[in-house]
Order: C-alpha cells, then sequence, then structure tokens
C-alpha cells in the first residue's frame, strides 16, 4: 500500500471527527491526496485495516522515544519491547517515513559524540553540509571534537557554502543511510559566514582561535568577516561589570559618545552602570550635543569599540562568555 493509501484508511478507521482534527496539522497538497485515495475506497478490508493500525501505532511509539532521547535511545526501548527483529522494522518504516517528512530530523536527535564517530572520516565538504543543518549548539560541540587541522578546513567550507543542491542532498541521503536522512526533494539550506559565525559561538576558545588562524591563512577576508560576527557591539551588554571598566578605561571618549548615539536604553544603563557618577554624567552630555550623524560613522565608531574588545580578549584582559556549557563564568 502506498502512504496516501494506508493514511486514508487510518482516516476511514478513526472517524470524521478525529480525522478532521488530524488534516489541520497537514499540508494542503497532503490533505488532497488523502482525500482523493478516500473517494477510492468503497469497504476496508479487516486485515488492511489492522496492519495499518498496527504500523501507525509502531511509528507514533518509534517516533515518541527518538522525541524523548534520541536515535540510540529509541532503538534500545523498542529492541527491549518488542525484540530486535520488530524494533528494526519499525524503525526502519520511521526512516522511510521521515524521508519524505522533515528533513535532517534524525541529525537534529543525534547526539554530538554519536554524530562526530560517524562522520569524522567524511569529505569536509560533508561535514560542513551536516554541521549547517544542525542546531549551532549542536554543530559547535561537533567542530570542537574534530581534529585542529580539519576544523579550519570545514570552517572554511561553511563561510562559503551557499544553497545546496538537492542533487548533493540525494548524494548524502545515499552516503548517511538510515541513521541521518536528508530530503532529496527541494529543501536547501544557506551556510555562508553568518552560519559559521552562529556556529562558532558555541566553541571554546582554543577551537576559535583554531578557526580564525586557518581562515586568516585561506582567505583574510572572510576571517575577518566571521571575527566582526562573533562580536557585535550590542554584545557588550553580555560581558560581565569588570569586563566592561576594563573596556571602558581602554576606549576613545570621541567613540564611546558616537557609539552609544544609537543604543538601545538596556545598553545604556549597563555602561552608565559601570562609570562613575560624574563620568557617566558627561558621557550623556557628550552623546546629547552630537546632533545627527551618519549612520556609518557610528557603525565606525562602534567597531573600534569591538576591536579594543577583541584585543583586551587576545591579551587575556577579559573574558567573553561563548554559548558552550564548558565556557561559562563562575
Amino acid at each position: 500500500m502506498s502512504g496516501p493509501e494506508k493514511a486514508a484508511i487510518l482516516m476511514i478507521t478513526i472517524g470524521l471527527e478525529l480525522a478532521a482534527t488530524i488534516f489541520k496539522f497537514l499540508r494542503q497538497d497532503e490533505v488532497e491526496r488523502i482525500v482523493l485515495e478516500i473517494a477510492k475506497i468503497s469497504t476496508v478490508p479487516i486485515d488492511k485495516r489492522d496492519a495499518v493500525i498496527q504500523e501507525a501505532y509502531q511509528r507514533a511509539i518509534a517516533l515518541k522515544y527518538i522525541n524523548e532521547g534520541g536515535i540510540e535511545y529509541a532503538k534500545e526501548i523498542l529492541e527491549r519491547s518488542f525484540g530486535a527483529g520488530q524494533a528494526d522494522d519499525m524503525t526502519n518504516r520511521l526512516f522511510a517515513a521521515l524521508k519524505h517528512g522533515n528533513p535532517l530530523e534524525l541529525v537534529k536527535k543525534t547526539e554530538p559524540a554519536q554524530l562526530l564517530e560517524f562522520i569524522k572520516e567524511e569529505h569536509p565538504q560533508t561535514i560542513a553540509l551536516i554541521l549547517v543543518y544542525m542546531s549551532p549548539d549542536q554543530a559547535g560541540a561537533v567542530l570542537s571534537q574534530l581534529e585542529p587541522e580539519l576544523q579550519g578546513e570545514v570552517a572554511m567550507r561553511i563561510a562559503i557554502l551557499q544553497k545546496t543542491a538537492p542533487e548533493i542532498l540525494e548524494q548524502l541521503d545515499e552516503l548517511l543511510g538510515r541513521r541521518l536522512l536528508v530530503s532529496g526533494s527541494d529543501f536547501t539550506k544557506a551556510g555562508g559566514v553568518q552560519s559559521l559565525a552562529s556556529v562558532m559561538g558555541f566553541v571554546d576558545r582554543e577551537t576559535e582561535k583554531n578557526i580564525l588562524d586557518g581562515l586568516s591563512k585561506r582567505d583574510p577576508a572572510v576571517a575577518e568577516e566571521v571575527k566582526n560576527l562573533l562580536f557585535v557591539f550590542e554584545d557588550i551588554i553580555n560581558l560581565d561589570d569588570r569586563a566592561i571598566q576594563r573596556v571602558l578605561k581602554e576606549v576613545d571618549g570621541k567613540d564611546l559618545a558616537l557609539a552609544l548615539k544609537t543604543a538601545n536604553d538596556d545598553l545604556l544603563a549597563r555602561i552608565f552602570k559601570n562609570m562613575s557618577t560624574r563620568a557617566a554624567t558627561t558621557l550623556r552630555e557628550d552623546i546629547e550635543v552630537l546632533g545627527p550623524v551618519r549612520v556609518r560613522e557610528v557603525g565606525k565608531a562602534q567597531q573600534n569599540i569591538v576591536d579594543v574588545i577583541r584585543t583586551l580578549e587576545e591579551n587575556g584582559q577579559i573574558i567573553i562568555a561563548r554559548g558552550g556549557k564548558d565556557d561559562r563564568i563562575v
């Protein structure tokens, strides 16, 4: 039986009210295919009905376990509950169904350590493509565990990655098999510098330095663009008070006033909080007397301050907290 035919039988079996509720969660084209199959059915043999209900139940159970604990957890629970043979059948059918649903859903459910073991010997382009489809924290965890030389190569490929052709995704499907599924239809995802910067927000400092060094050797312009995205002026609000005070000692007063011209109230409050009353009053006055300024002038002043912050971090004088759990400040 085809997927739409099975869905039609299931909808007939569960009744109009439940079927109508389920249809609300489907795309219009999916509903149309199922309704067309329903129209073709005059009677449903008991054996077909039972088979469809059993398969739907097994898929629901398998998907529940995957959502709760990932692929390996799901397999272990299913094997304990139904035996290895039936568990394989259940997961195989689920994997086949997922290929036509949300692409790379299984990648997102795979633990970084498990994924690393599976992809670490693959071509850097393949690894880059997989990491782009993961959440930044997952991708950062995997990237941090790659060999240093490979980190830079993968990072560079993420930075220059653009839209991915469906045929490439189909090749990935063949490569990754049932464990990591890729939709071969019209699903595309952009990589690029922004994507790489998001991932690098979740790597440790050693990995970040290694990647930036590698990027600088391969393409200094890309490396600089990534650096600019790793820490932007608005991120100052996330620095601790001691770091902000250190930054304020180093930055040019004119740059600071100009940079804060477009700052939001929360950022201004953090800055003023870390200044003496007299210095804060002076800064407020400096901002007020600026008058109209060009946006690019504000941007240049903000970049000057970000450059100071970068230098302070590189020299170990301040700490910029990253997204990783092992990189928190305590």
